[in-house]
């Protein structure tokens, strides 16, 4: 088996994240976990919120480190990743009643996150919610210069990748049926956006 990999960052903010989870995912749901990364946060989730049945997803490459934290995960709740390239057209999966990514929008080109709008509000069921985590500017602005910083390093990485900006995602879930409920101040100048699918959609 693979050594885990592991994402400090998504141990410094997996308890803040589960306190937004756990506010809105308080009945039994199928969800799905747009990005899945290391594994660490569908593990730590599914277990602590038992009622969820956790779909993990990514790119094919990282499957590897998700089922190896998969693998001392003793519940019936948390599935294996299947293959998820936001940018695909069509997605062809099944409904969920919630749709989770964090730190993703910003790794991402662009068109890449309109896309996954797209393909959330596809799948999610009538009154679904989709919660996505990560950092965002207001107003065309950088909320610290942390933020400001940690943009440089992005798009030296890449010139596609960048902090998106909030307006920008909310317009665009919009143009999509989805509308915000919920805009949540997070640690490390973060955020949590939750937006709920339209009945009737």
């Amino acid at each position: 088996m693979q050594q885990k990999p592991f994402s400090q960052a998504c141990d410094n903010n997996k308890t803040a994240i589960f306190e937004v989870l756990r506010d809105y995912l308080t009945e039994p749901a199928k969800l799905l976990e747009i990005g899945s990364g290391t594994g660490q946060h569908g593990v730590f989730f599914a277990e602590n919120l038992p009622q969820v049945q956790w779909q993990t997803s990514d790119l094919e490459e990282n499957h590897a480190g998700i089922l190896a934290w998969m693998s001392d995960y003793t519940g019936q709740n948390l599935l294996a990743p299947f293959v998820l390239n936001v940018a695909d057209e069509r997605w062809s999966i099944e409904e969920y009643d919630a749709v989770f990514t964090a730190n993703t929008a910003h790794i991402m080109s662009w068109p890449q996150v309109e896309s996954m709008v797209r393909g959330v509000a596809e799948c999610l069921s009538p009154s679904g919610v989709w919660i996505i985590y990560g950092p965002f500017n207001y107003d065309g602005q950088f909320t610290s210069d942390s933020n400001a910083r940690f943009n440089d390093w992005l798009q030296a990485q890449a010139p596609y990748r960048a902090i998106r900006d909030f307006e920008a995602l909310r317009d665009s879930a919009n143009a999509e049926g989805l509308a915000l409920i919920e805009d949540r101040a997070m640690p490390a100048n973060n955020r949590c956006l939750v937006f709920r699918k339209n009945d009737g959609l």
